[in-house]
């Protein structure tokens, strides 16, 4: 199967995207290394897949990484390939002889078994940028096994995150993400220094250290202030009205005042003319201070009124509000629709499709279907880096990648065959 072709550059006659020209071989899996192909080749690279024979375990996750493959593997070709026959070997390093940039994020000494990390490879190609994504940068902890919630753990994330004694991490792969992300922005500040140097350099990235720059400004209040800071459920808000608040019928919203002029806005938009004149109120810390008794009468004075009144009424002050989405909720956001925020994909057809099909995505038989992907949350001169081709089956352009290595038809069905490479169209 092709992958569906969506290259509006190629058909509108755009502006290449910046990162055209460049390729990127990678050996990833997951979340982090996946993340920053994904970015690279959103931005314009020729990103490709090196996958086991079988595929890459990812594309059969359940559960909560049943969406993994799909989200974070558009815009690339796939190569299954057996690393462990010396042919396999052969091929990739052919590959990577072409490559600007090799990224990984396998366990530590991986790569080095394979002959494929940075130290070897840089002596055949000088030029290559080569990105490491792991667990921990080298140090005391280098060798230990990471995941997203063992760093948010021993990162402060999960204390910060949980109410007192109850450490709970966060509900989306922050560390896996940001890290991938990290090691994209590594690979092409690597790549300007290139254009002055000629010479390509090891970038790492890492879940640990991703996670402390994620808390340092938690880290900086005890440097300012001298005291910890508490778990979000229970700290002390720099804000009096900074809450979640159940109204009519249950339903939940989220309801900010954060300066004076905000609290007049507030106060007049829901008549609050007591509260408005109330001297104990008059300022921001005073409010603070009040909280103990004034969000109980807040919250007794909103629970009759509707979220959409309520809403309404924010959206016409200028106040910060949100309701309390789901994520399945944003398939039908109208600001993600009206921009251009999700894009269509075709699932592959060698994915899990775990669980109940919603709006906008399918799950069990989920393959070959149409959803709806989140794009970059940037733009480029007014435009959103898009989907040019779905998440590749496996071996999805791998025939062409083999092909461009001099490789006839009788050969790639002579490895194939051998089970040095998968199946490939």
């Amino acid at each position: 199967m092709n992958p569906q072709s969506h290259d509006a550059a190629a058909q509108t006659g755009e502006a290449p995207l910046p990162l055209a020209g460049i390729r990127v071989v990678e050996f990833t899996h997951m979340v982090m290394g996946p993340t920053c192909g994904m970015m690279l080749a959103d931005l314009g690279a020729e990103v490709i897949k090196i996958e086991p024979v079988q595929g890459d375990n990812t594309r059969r996750l359940k559960g909560s990484g049943a969406g993994f493959f799909a989200m974070f593997n558009r815009n690339k070709k796939s190569l299954p390939v057996n690393l462990q026959d010396p042919r396999g070997i052969e091929l990739v390093l052919k590959l990577i002889a072409s490559a600007d940039i090799v990224s990984e994020n396998f366990k530590a000494g991986t790569m080095a078994r394979l002959g494929l990390d940075y130290a070897t490879l840089s002596r055949l190609n000088e030029r290559l940028i080569y990105v490491s994504h792991k667990g921990f940068l080298p140090g005391p902890y280098q060798h230990r096994t990471a995941l997203d919630e063992v760093v948010q753990m021993m990162g402060g994330l999960a204390y910060m995150t949980g109410p007192e004694g109850r450490p709970l991490r966060a509900g989306a792969a922050v560390n896996d993400i940001m890290g991938g992300m990290f090691g994209a922005m590594g690979a092409m500040a690597a790549l300007l220094e290139r254009a002055r140097t000629g010479r390509g350099q090891e970038v790492q990235s890492a879940l640990f250290e991703n996670n402390v720059f994620l808390v340092g400004h938690h880290m900086m209040q005890y440097a300012v202030t001298g005291k910890p800071a508490a778990p979000m459920p229970s700290r002390i808000s720099a804000w009096a009205v900074y809450d979640v608040f159940t109204v009519k019928d249950g339903e939940q919203i989220f309801l900010a005042v954060v300066s004076d002029t905000q609290w007049k806005l507030f106060c007049e938009a829901f008549g609050f003319v007591d509260l408005a004149l109330d001297a104990r109120l008059a300022g921001n810390n005073d409010r603070v201070e009040a909280r103990s008794w004034l969000m109980p009468m807040l919250r007794e004075r909103m629970a009759p009124l509707a979220a959409a009144d309520i809403a309404a009424r924010f959206e016409a002050q200028g106040l910060p509000y949100a309701p309390i989405a789901k994520p399945q909720d944003l398939f039908d956001d109208p600001h993600l629709t009206a921009t251009g925020g999700l894009a269509d994909i075709t699932l592959p057809q060698d994915g899990a499709g775990s669980g109940g099909a919603g709006n906008g995505a399918a799950g069990n038989g989920a393959a070959g279907k149409h959803a709806k992907v989140p794009l970059l949350p940037i733009t480029l001169g007014g435009r959103r880096p898009g989907v040019r081709t779905d998440p590749p089956a496996l071996g999805a352009q791998g025939a062409q990648l083999l092909e461009t290595l001099g490789l006839s038809a009788t050969q790639i069905a002579a490895l194939t065959e051998a089970g040095v490479v998968g199946p490939v169209n």
